[in-house]
């Protein structure tokens, strides 16, 4: 069947171009017999149907978009830890490759608090005012890889655009390493940079694995008695575990098969035996906790698995008095931004850097 236009006038009643009544009648009964049904406990099942990419997001997202999902960038099944991290060092350093040839940046390695570290500055040079400032990257990987190669994907384009210092930390990680190694090592590293910078000057951001970190780290700086930092990000992860309508929708909107038993973070080897109610893993589980954040800035995509649990973290962080920023890029996947071509990457990192430029020292 044809559809044709159907507009609604100013008096509130169907006007038809072309189409009977009777006609009208059974198109939108044909759309009856396709929708959904609904189970008293609430679960949808789907018919066969077809998603169109988002028409808000840029041609150069859809065609990065086909790529990923025809040409998945994943380890064989069965890897090594070693060679899992192999592989997505191997595909970092293609990202890095492309973000230098855009960003000019001088990288050397540090340690801090007796933990390695890359720090990033700009080759045109830290600006005045944020000679007194600095961002702290804890990049993503599940817990389980992306050091060096993946924190400078997350720290290249913010360091050159915010004319700041980035520190992208090595933090211990699964499965030779346990919570709440990551956290130990991120405090660790504040620490020594509070003998060099004030505590509100200081940045603090990461995405996915590096986004729920950056929450546990704000936690583990409360209970060490460490002042808080001046702002935190959390992306595509953030103070509650990831779980939520996205967690279903997500993988199909991906091209993925659909599963029962989306993954939690609590299926991470980082997170052996931990409690699901302890606030220092997920302080979205106390309002007590959560009420001492610094400002927060949030960041997802309607096709990243971990939107519903980045939008409940921006409410939890709400109904606890945070001054929380959320921004949530139409049909952008989990971590889209460590794409450097796309325009809604360069959207995001504007949204980062002027976030902790109106926020640190404040």
């Amino acid at each position: 069947m044809t559809r044709r236009s159907i507009r609604l006038n100013s008096a509130s009643r169907w006007r038809s171009d072309g189409i009977g009544l009777a006609t009208l009648l059974i198109y939108f009964s044909t759309l009856a017999a396709a929708t959904a049904a609904v189970d008293p406990s609430g679960a949808v099942s789907l018919p066969p149907v077809s998603i169109p990419f988002s028409t808000f997001a840029s041609d150069e997202a859809r065609k990065q978009f086909v790529e990923s999902v025809m040409h998945p960038s994943t380890p064989p099944p069965g890897s090594s830890i070693e060679a899992t991290r192999r592989f997505y060092d191997e595909f970092n350093s293609n990202l890095v490759d492309r973000m230098r040839k855009r960003y000019a940046v001088v990288v050397k390695s540090a340690m801090i608090g007796g933990v390695v570290t890359d720090v990033i500055t700009p080759m045109q040079g830290i600006s005045p005012e944020n000679q007194t400032r600095v961002l702290i990257n804890l990049h993503g990987g599940a817990f389980m890889w992306g050091a060096h190669s993946g924190g400078l994907v997350e720290s290249i384009p913010i360091a050159v655009i915010g004319k700041i210092k980035v520190i992208t930390i090595d933090y211990r990680e699964a499965p030779e390493y346990h919570f709440p190694a990551s956290s130990e090592d991120v405090a660790a590293v504040y620490g020594a940079l509070l003998k060099a910078y004030k505590p509100g000057n200081i940045g603090i951001y990461g995405c996915s694995a590096g986004g729920i970190l950056t929450a546990e780290s704000v936690a583990a700086f409360r209970a060490k008695g460490l002042p808080n930092p001046g702002a935190i990000g959390t992306f595509c992860g953030s103070v509650v575990d990831v779980k939520g309508d996205s967690t279903f929708i997500a993988p199909i909107l991906g091209g993925q098969p659909f599963t029962e038993k989306p993954l939690s973070a609590f299926d991470l080897p980082y997170f052996k035996d931990v409690d699901p109610d302890d606030p220092m893993a997920f302080p979205g589980v106390s309002n007590t906790v959560l009420a001492h954040f610094p400002p927060t800035l949030l960041i997802t995509g309607t096709r990243d698995f971990a939107m519903s649990s980045v939008v409940r973290s921006h409410e939890l962080l709400t109904q606890a008095h945070v001054e929380s920023e959320l921004h949530v890029y139409d049909g952008m996947w989990h971590a889209f931004f460590i794409f450097p071509e796309l325009p809604e990457s360069n959207a995001a990192y504007s949204v980062i850097v002027h976030f902790f430029e109106q926020h640190l020292g404040r």
